[in-house]
């Protein structure tokens, strides 16, 4: 028996026999799909991760199991049981061929045959050995998923259910770090869901009693966009559960708003008040028992930030701090405030799990990098510094040579596609301001908004723009300058193109602005950051996308809410702004910038690679697909094989736009892909695509008819134009439709009938590639 027909008569029954999907509040998940697969480009993806069987009860997935056909070993499918259960956080799964079962607990190491499935009944006992009314209570709502248009990915039920399993077991400072893009608000509102339907509140979470009333939460986030946006996407709740707190309501009514259960705000507002006392404390310490910190890294949890007075105020609530960024020097008072997280899921693991967009990276040099000045040159305002070398943190801060800004401008905009969706960082609002103004000089677009400045200065006007850019179904405005405010909060997923024009020191900084292209949209197989001011260096950082470093010794609350240090004492005074310099290049020198531009490689892991490296990890895989030349030659001649390979090598982190890289900078931009493979494993010179047809013709004249050849010459043509998809299987058909101009009886009554042509097809490219 195959799989399918294994696990239809036997594994079913089997899992029927012990009251899956018979029980009340037991479901089986047949071939439930975990990620998504690494895209790849060209639409395609990786092989995603499928376990054949998850184990539902009381709306919480806690077993896996991993068939295998009849005829294969038992265990065989132990490893992939185990890698489902680690990414699901289930601890028990099985590998089954319907004959035996094999049990591994993911918390003990145990591993062992076992006679028959456990029953949802005991299956739960085993993973929860210890009684908890309110984890039961929480089981007992299902997720809400707006009638299943709504579904959650794997790694956000597991962020939920270890917040959840922290506050039934008493935690009341919880913190979760995942990357940029993965859907830290829907994680937000099934919390929220999860807690307003079990009636959780802190005074009956506190006594064990039952539960009384309903409990109410604060959204608390640092940009009314960021609070907007959740506010919508908890439109399941009744509409008057949910409370926009508004500070021009307050003032209109006199008061804070008090009925309601789920209230948003942001810290500014909370932070402001008439005669300088601070709306918050118009509500009782005691009003929220739930509250929500988003993106709280900005500060939130800062001892010397005003917004930690809002956390300590509301001290006796459970609180959520959420961040894109895992523990570095400038926010260790984060992770010493909430504790070390209870689930990280990381930028990488977004990707190559196929739920955020890969990047690329183009690395972007001037010839005015840096800058010295010399008497051809007119200072046209400020006081130059004689002898100094101007670098990339001083343009546009303490000197502007507009020269340099217009070719980087032109630069930007010959690299791009025009049409794409563009976010521009600046460094600073005057010079988002100045990039604007180049960019609507220069574009191909007649628009008078192709490009705009979203900025703190901008106010509504630059929100309104941003709503507007957000928008997929509008293509205008194009282009967004800013320098700090787009950062982070911002959810346009069709952003295909980031740029870096002012350097980013803090790496917390640069994950938030990698992650503005980070989410997916149909179509879009990864997205490219322009790096003019060599942040690219980030990436070399040994913790880029590393788990959070070591904690730190906790200072003041220690991450349950104690007191707060004693403040600071006041800070200098701040030196008077100096006057920027500008400078007029002298002709020739505008004339003769040029600039350097670099290409990275990048492994299967997120790591950069040089086009060295990326030739070394090439070659010492290649091996695993062909162990010699001739067995290339082989793969390579017949399109299912070609294809075969490389799906293969495209599994490994190789697939064929890296591959065309590649042959870009072996300079065989007019060579096969076989001839990158050939050159990286032996070594073998390029050969022109002209050249193999040619060859190819002479070889393969006496094999096939007249017209046959004809045909042939003409795919070889195409081959040499085109290259080596021209020689796939899927483009037989198109083919024989230009040759013939949609005549597909003409293409038959000639070459014969379709079986043949389809041989003649496949047979004539082992001539392309002989020896």
């Amino acid at each position: 028996m195959n799989e399918a027909e294994t696990r239809a008569e036997h594994i079913d029954p089997a899992l029927k026999a012990a009251g899956w999907g018979v029980v009340e509040g037991s479901r089986i998940l047949r071939e439930h799909s975990i990620t998504l697969g690494r895209l790849q480009g060209g639409g395609k993806r990786a092989k995603g991760d499928i376990a054949d069987y998850v184990l539902v009860y009381r709306n919480t997935k806690i077993g896996v199991v991993e068939a295998k056909a009849w005829d294969k070993p038992y265990t065989e499918g132990v490893a992939q049981a185990k890698s489902y259960a680690d990414k699901l956080a289930v601890r028990f799964t099985y590998s089954t061929n319907g004959q035996q079962i094999y049990s591994i607990d993911m918390g003990t190491g145990n591993e062992s045959d076992i006679a028959m499935f456990p029953t949802p009944d005991e299956l739960w006992a085993m993973t929860f050995a210890e009684t908890n009314a309110w984890r039961d209570r929480f089981a007992a709502i299902p997720f809400e998923d707006k009638g299943g248009t709504w579904q959650g990915r794997y790694y956000q039920n597991v962020a939920i259910t270890r917040v959840l399993e922290s506050i039934a077991s008493g935690r009341n400072r919880i913190l979760l770090t995942l990357a940029t893009g993965t859907g830290k608000t829907f994680i937000a509102f099934q919390l929220a869901w999860k807690l307003f339907q079990s009636r959780w509140n802190v005074p009956d979470w506190k006594s064990q009693n039952e539960p009384t009333r309903r409990p109410r939460i604060l959204f608390l986030a640092d940009r009314n966009i960021l609070a907007d946006q959740a506010y919508n996407a908890f439109s399941a709740f009744p509409d008057d559960a949910l409370v926009r707190i508004d500070p021009a309501d307050i003032r209109k009514k006199g008061r804070v708003p008090k009925n309601g259960n789920i209230f948003f705000t942001i810290f500014q507002t909370f932070m402001s008040g008439p005669g300088g006392s601070p709306y918050f404390g118009d509500y009782p310490q005691d009003f929220f028992d739930f509250i929500v910190i988003d993106e709280c890294h900005r500060g939130g949890a800062n001892d010397e930030s005003t917004w930690r007075k809002i956390l300590d105020y509301f001290s006796p609530a459970v609180q959520l701090g959420l961040t894109a960024t895992p523990k570095r020097t400038n926010n260790t008072d984060t992770y010493a405030y909430f504790g070390e997280p209870v689930y990280v899921y990381s930028l990488k693991e977004g990707i190559n799990d196929g739920f955020l967009t890969p990047f690329k990276v183009r690395q972007i040099a001037t010839t005015l990098d840096d800058y010295v000045y010399t008497a051809d040159d007119d200072i046209v305002e400020g006081q130059i510094e004689f002898g100094k070398r101007y670098e990339e943190k001083d343009f546009n801060k303490i000197i502007e040579i507009k020269e340099r800004e217009t070719y980087r401008v032109k630069l930007l905009l010959d690299m791009i596609d025009q049409r794409e969706k563009t976010i521009v960082f600046c460094a600073n609002q005057p010079h988002a301001l100045a990039v604007r103004d180049l960019i609507n000089q220069m574009k191909t677009s007649i628009d008078p908004l192709y490009c705009v400045r979203v900025t703190a200065n901008d106010g509504s006007l630059g929100d309104q723009y941003l709503r507007e850019f957000q928008d997929n179904e509008k293509t205008i405005p194009t282009i967004l300058t800013t320098s700090m405010k787009l950062s982070t909060g911002v959810d346009a997923r069709n952003v295909r193109n980031v740029v870096l024009m002012r350097p980013v020191k803090s790496m917390i900084e640069f994950k938030q602005i990698i992650g503005r292209g980070t989410r997916l949209y149909d179509g879009k197989d990864y997205f490219t950051i322009y790096d003019f001011v060599k942040a690219h260096h980030h990436f070399n950082d040994p913790e880029w996308d590393g788990e959070p470093i070591e904690p730190e010794p906790p200072k003041g609350g220690g991450g349950q809410g104690g007191p707060s240090p004693e403040p600071p004492g006041p800070l200098p005074e701040p030196e008077p702004p100096r006057q920027k310099v500008k400078v007029k290049l002298a002709d020739g020198k505008a004339r003769s910038i040029q600039s350097m531009t670099a290409t990275t490689f990048w492994s299967a892991d997120g790591r950069p690679m040089s086009a060295a490296q990326f030739l070394e990890v090439l070659y010492g895989t290649l091996p695993e697909f062909f162990k010699d030349e001739d067995e290339l030659r082989n793969i390579w001649s017949t399109p299912d094989t070609r294809k075969a390979l490389l799906a293969g090598l495209a599994e490994k982190g190789f697939s064929k736009e890296l591959l065309a890289q590649m042959q870009k900078i072996i300079e065989a931009e007019n060579s096969d892909l076989f001839d990158v493979l050939s050159f990286v494993a032996f070594a073998a010179a390029p050969v022109s695509r002209a050249e193999r047809a040619a060859a190819a013709k002479l070889a393969s004249a006496a094999a096939f008819t007249d017209k046959q050849t004809a045909f042939v010459d003409f795919v070889l043509a195409q081959y040499v134009e085109q290259g080596v998809d021209e020689l796939d299987q899927e483009k037989l058909s198109p083919l024989l439709k230009l040759k013939y101009k949609n005549a597909l009886a003409d293409a038959f009554a000639e070459l014969g009938k379709p079986e043949q042509v389809r041989r003649v097809f496949v047979d004539f490219q082992k001539y392309l590639y002989s020896d």
